[in-house]
This record gives structure tokens, C-alpha cells and sequence, in this order.
């Protein structure tokens, strides 16, 4: 117990550091690119640190999650954003280019699945209604064809490009197996792009993070999943309590352990934790459990410990 209590008295020193070092101990600069969704998290964090670091630059590049990690295993940027953990496929390219890293969970996501705001036939969607909707191969051209008491409406679809780490999920978690998805649909790593078109299109489906539907509520209908236990939709309590079945997951970010290594990027994680649950908030997305929290301080201060090994 006292070994738990003086773990927790460091971190907490650690990163309260990390949070209100002054101007002279964080300066430089720091490059992430990456996820769509995780993106506008990461900005407000950048925000937040440039304002207690006026010298401390952060740059946030939206690229998607595939598109991120490429440059990340190329060693052209300090931090990778990314909305579902790194494939084989590329920690074998970080592997060969000598790049080493750590992931650090930093927020929750439920996808939110949106229609035009005129749609007032659909309120719950299957997941084996959405499987008809986007597997390959598919055939659906109408709400009709979806179930047969919808209107005879032209269904058009809006989803993120295949670079996204949210297509990666969604595939995976509804069509069963990843980038498994039909192709003639409007696809972007833009998601207001996705937004636009929903918005504009009376029989308009797409997804994308939790986030987007936040900041976008007025201009969309959200509808909600049902995986077998009822219909629910996507929330903060929904998304924590792991109810929000299938389409609920964790955001990382993941930092190269040579930048690492450099006090303006261990300070800018740093910051993350130490004001995780007011970056969530203010970016709309969904806050680390406790339990979530106490693990990513805990692998934040493993990382410090191992700059100095």
C-alpha cells in the first residue's frame, strides 16, 4: 500500500510538472499528424500548452490515422494520432526505419452514426442493418431496401477514406473483418466534408467520431445502434460503461521515443494528463475512465523513467 501511495505521489509530481514548467524548461517544437477524429483533441491540447508555454510550438496535422503513422515510421514527426492501435503492417516499418515508440491513451470515441435531419423514418439502426448498408458488395440503393416499412428514399452514403483508423474500426467491427466495405460512397479524411453531405442530402447516411456529431448536433440526426441489448446511442455514459456496443473504443497517441527523450514533447504529454478531463470537455470528446487515467500516467511515467536508462 505505501509502495501504490508513493507511485502516485510521483506521477502526480511528474506531471504536474510537466504541466506548469515554465517558459525557459519548455520551448521548441512539436509535430503530430494523423487521425481525423483525434485531431481537434489534440489541437485543444495544443492550445492549452501553448498558452502555459508561450515558447512551445505544436503543430497537428490531419492526414488520418494510416496516413499519420507513415509519416511516424519515415521519422518525419514526433507524434502520431491515431484512432485504433498500430497495425503489424506498420509497427514493421517503424520496426526497419529504427523508429521506437510508446502509445498513450488519451480519450474515449463512440461512432456516431448520423442521417439528414428531414429523415424522420429511422431512429435505430442493426448492426446487421448496417452490415447490409456498407459490407462489399453490397446492393442497397433505397432506405427500402433496409427494412420495408422506410420510405422508398435514394440512400446516399458519407464515410471516411480508407486511410482512416475509424473506417479500420467501423469495417472491422461491422462488416467483420477490416477495409471490408463497398466502395461507391463519398470518401474523405475531411469529416465536415462527411457532415456537409449528410447535412445536404435528405436521404444522407454516414459516420465518424463522437466528436463531429457534438459539434455539428443542430445540423444532424443521430440515430442509435442496436447490437442485440436494445437501441442505444452513443454518450459519455454509454461510451465509459461499455454499452455502446460495437462502435465504442479508446484514442491514442503515440510518441517516438526519441522525441520522447525531448523535454517539450515528454512536457506536452505531460499537459494531456494532467488536464485530460478539461481537454475532453472543451474538444467535445469523451473523458479516460479513472481506471483508464491511473494506467496512461502510469505508462507516462515508465516512459520518463526510461529516458534516463
Amino acid at each position: 500500500m505505501k509502495k501504490a501511495i508513493a507511485l502516485a505521489v510521483l506521477v502526480t509530481g511528474v506531471l504536474a510538472a510537466a504541466a506548469t514548467a515554465g517558459v525557459s524548461a519548455l520551448s521548441g517544437s512539436v509535430t503530430a499528424d494523423g487521425s481525423s477524429t483525434v485531431g481537434p483533441y489534440a489541437i485543444a491540447a495544443a492550445e492549452g500548452f501553448q498558452k502555459k508555454n508561450p515558447q512551445a510550438h505544436v503543430t497537428v496535422g490531419i492526414s488520418g490515422t494510416g496516413g499519420g503513422f507513415e509519416r511516424f515510421c519515415r521519422n518525419e514527426i514526433d507524434l502520431s494520432n491515431a484512432s485504433r492501435p498500430m497495425k503489424n503492417s506498420e509497427a514493421i516499418l517503424c520496426r526497419d526505419a529504427a523508429v521506437k515508440w510508446v502509445a498513450f491513451t488519451v480519450a474515449n470515441d463512440g461512432i456516431s452514426i448520423v442521417v439528414n435531419k428531414q429523415n424522420t423514418w429511422v431512429d435505430c439502426l442493426t448492426t446487421a442493418e448496417l452490415k447490409t448498408i456498407w459490407n462489399t458488395g453490397s446492393k442497397v440503393k433505397s432506405w427500402n431496401d433496409i427494412r420495408s416499412s422506410f420510405p422508398d428514399v435514394p440512400l446516399k452514403l458519407f464515410g471516411p477514406g480508407t486511410d482512416s483508423g475509424t473506417f479500420d474500426f467501423f469495417t472491422e467491427k461491422i462488416n467483420g473483418k477490416a477495409k471490408a466495405s463497398r466502395s461507391d460512397y463519398l470518401a474523405t479524411e475531411d469529416d465536415n466534408v462527411i457532415v456537409q453531405g449528410v447535412e445536404g442530402e435528405r436521404g444522407a447516411l454516414g459516420y465518424f467520431g463522437f466528436s463531429y456529431y457534438e459539434e455539428n448536433a443542430a445540423r444532424l440526426k443521430l440515430v442509435k445502434v442496436d447490437s442485440g441489448a436494445g437501441c442505444i446511442a452513443p454518450s459519455v455514459a454509454t461510451v465509459q460503461k461499455s454499452t455502446y456496443k460495437p462502435l465504442a473504443r479508446p484514442l491514442f497517441i503515440y510518441a517516438k521515443r526519441t522525441s520522447f527523450k525531448r523535454p517539450v514533447v515528454a512536457g506536452f504529454i505531460g499537459y494531456i494528463f494532467n488536464n485530460e478531463k478539461a481537454i475532453a470537455k472543451k474538444s467535445g470528446y469523451i473523458a479516460l475512465t479513472d481506471r483508464q487515467l491511473r494506467k496512461a500516467r502510469y505508462q507516462y511515467l515508465q516512459a520518463l523513467k526510461s529516458n534516463n536508462t
